[in-house]
């Protein structure tokens, strides 16, 4: 029965992908701490353990607050696609998801009030812990069925989560990569999967086109904030070490071409997309880290994208394991 309930939790907040926002939250812990500190190599006295379990813990709470509430709103409608989730198949009462998801966001803005108090910014995580939540809500609210203003804020919530953590944006190419990838990736999926609402052309245009918006913004206002007392070249990181990233992203365009071409129907493609996608974001994170804080950092980021996998092949074992152990239920014949 605990194994039961421990696994429905899980599956609820889809705690095995969470690590992709804790690598998220750490990388850019890392870029700040290399600002700081300026050359010689980053220690983790210098980043400091308690730092890291508090952004730990605003990744944990946030993604597992909109996963469980996602699953909230949708459990009608999951009763009639997907019956086998926690929700509608009753392994999880709508009282007690709700109580989890409370506590959830509690712990995000519990560590996000926490570090706070000893970032060098002030209060300014902690009202994007919140404006993050909100965004969340937003989607899992009304976004998701809005299609193109939905992805957009799919990504914006990587974007702002990305940023708690560090909101000078020490590498401003860092959470627009993480936008822009989240983004894109998901309107591909959306598209390969065949989702309801369809995906138009012009949908498909306001997403770019949103994004690109979005990016001239973000590199308007550093700039703006910066060129009075900073170089451009010094503003934008236009260093050596951005190739890491670059190599990154031509690595998951090829991996999204494997995928498309060995899947068996579009639906499979989208599906392992997203899912890759999402473990990809680790990559990035690591790739940041080799190019500006140190190859050491890298490898520490990178281990999260193993731990992810094998959480997420654990699970699926598990639930299978749990399935087979229950009593088989008979409908009766109309």
């Amino acid at each position: 029965m605990f194994s039961n309930r421990l696994l429905s939790v899980l599956q609820l907040t889809r705690m095995a992908l969470a690590f992709t926002a804790m690598a998220d939250g750490w990388c850019s812990l890392l870029l700040l701490t290399r600002q700081q500190v300026g050359q010689g190599p980053v220690t983790l006295e210098q980043v400091g353990p308690t730092t890291l379990l508090l952004m730990g813990g605003v990744s944990v709470g946030l993604y597992g607050f909109g996963m469980s509430l996602n699953d909230l709103i949708d459990r009608r409608r999951d009763a009639a696609i997907a019956a086998h989730r926690p929700l509608p198949s009753g392994r999880i009462s709508p009282g007690s998801a709700q109580l989890l998801c409370m506590l959830l966001l509690g712990l995000a803005i519990v560590c996000g009030a926490v570090y706070s108090q000893r970032a060098p910014i002030g209060w300014l995580s902690l009202v994007l812990v919140i404006f993050t939540s909100m965004l969340i809500v937003f989607y899992d609210l009304a976004g998701k069925y809005l299609v193109a203003p939905g992805l957009i804020t799919l990504g914006l919530v990587r974007f702002f989560h990305s940023v708690i953590a560090a909101p000078q944006m020490p590498v401003l190419w860092h959470p627009l990569l993480l936008l822009d990838h989240v983004a894109i990736v998901s309107m591909v999926a959306y598209a390969w999967e065949q989702k309801r609402p369809a995906i138009s052309r012009r949908q498909v245009w306001l997403v770019i086109g949103g994004l690109v918006l979005l990016n001239a913004m973000v590199i308007s206002l550093v700039l703006w904030r910066r060129l009075d007392y900073m170089p451009a070249r010094a503003v934008l990181r236009l260093e050596p070490g951005l190739i890491f990233p670059i190599m990154a992203v031509m690595g998951y365009v090829l991996l999204a071409q494997f995928i498309r071409l060995r899947s068996p129907t579009s639906r499979d493609a989208g599906q392992r997309l997203m899912f890759f996608g999402l473990l990809w974001l680790i990559v990035y994170d690591a790739a940041f880290a080799a190019g500006y804080v140190s190859l050491a950092w890298a490898a520490v980021i990178a281990m999260l994208l193993p731990i992810a996998y094998l959480s997420v092949m654990v699970m699926r074992w598990w639930s299978t394991i749990v399935s087979l152990s229950q009593r088989p239920a008979f409908k009766r014949a109309e």
